[in-house]
């Protein structure tokens, strides 16, 4: 049985409230372009069910924080009622689909990470539309690289039951999860420096799209659109290690 934070009712609370605005905050991250329609108060409803798991379940043996514990459950628990919601129009998931294909036949193709121009070119659209594809798809190439790379494993998993509670990790799942770990990193190597510099501020650092564009010099837009297009090549590039 593994050791769990002894809180009192009111000590559970003040924990409850003091990370509070890490729940916002991480939903700023994630739908930082998600349209208005799209109730951002259900999104902080689920991260808040996320922190209060993280509360009733860190285990402070485990070596990691209790606010990073908590940051991956508030996450994975947006991300959920974001699939849920089914948010996005069947055209966009559409048309970002076929940015992935179009990534995909030329990065087989060529041998390497095709530029933008060369995308631009293949999916058969102008420069502006193209950008628009990508800042429009910013929250849809999160939660796919998220459905993706998911089974990689959570940084404080414990060892007999996974964040959402309950499931038991055979030892061939845990040897998958560090097999597609490795390739994932293989995968980050064949990308930019400025776009491994953009992933890492992301999902290492924890930024936000704004304050990686102050940091890169550039807007909040353009990150976006540097996201977008770093995420389907990531894909692109993991996805072909995963059928070889």
């Amino acid at each position: 049985m593994r050791d769990q934070l002894d809180l009192s009712a009111a000590d559970r609370q003040d924990l409850i409230e003091e990370h509070a605005e890490l729940v916002k905050y991480e939903v700023d991250r994630i739908a930082a372009s998600l349209p208005s329609q799209v109730d951002r108060e259900d999104l902080i409803s689920a991260g808040m069910i996320g922190l209060i798991r993280a509360v009733d379940r860190y285990d402070p043996n485990r070596g990691a924080s209790f606010a990073t514990y908590a940051t991956s459950l508030m996450r994975g628990a947006i991300l959920d009622e974001l699939r849920r919601m089914d948010w996005a129009p069947r055209g966009l998931r559409g048309r970002y689909r076929q940015l992935e294909e179009a990534i995909r036949r030329l990065r087989q193709h060529l041998g390497r990470q095709p530029d933008e121009a060369e995308i631009i070119a293949e999916l058969g659209i102008s420069a502006e539309d193209y950008r628009k594809l990508l800042r429009d798809a910013s929250t849809t190439a999160i939660v796919s690289l998220e459905s993706l790379t998911e089974s990689s494993g959570d940084a404080h998993l414990p060892s007999t039951e996974s964040a959402a509670g309950g499931r038991q990790w055979s030892p061939s799942a845990v040897a998958d999860r560090a097999e597609l770990r490795r390739l994932l990193v293989e995968a980050i190597q064949e990308l930019s420096e400025r776009e491994q510099l953009i992933l890492s501020l992301y999902y290492q650092d924890e930024l936000t799209m704004q304050e990686i564009g102050l940091i890169i010099g550039v807007t909040e837009s353009r990150i976006c659109q540097i996201h977008t297009q770093t995420i389907a090549r990531l894909r692109a590039a993991l996805h072909a290690r995963l059928e070889s």
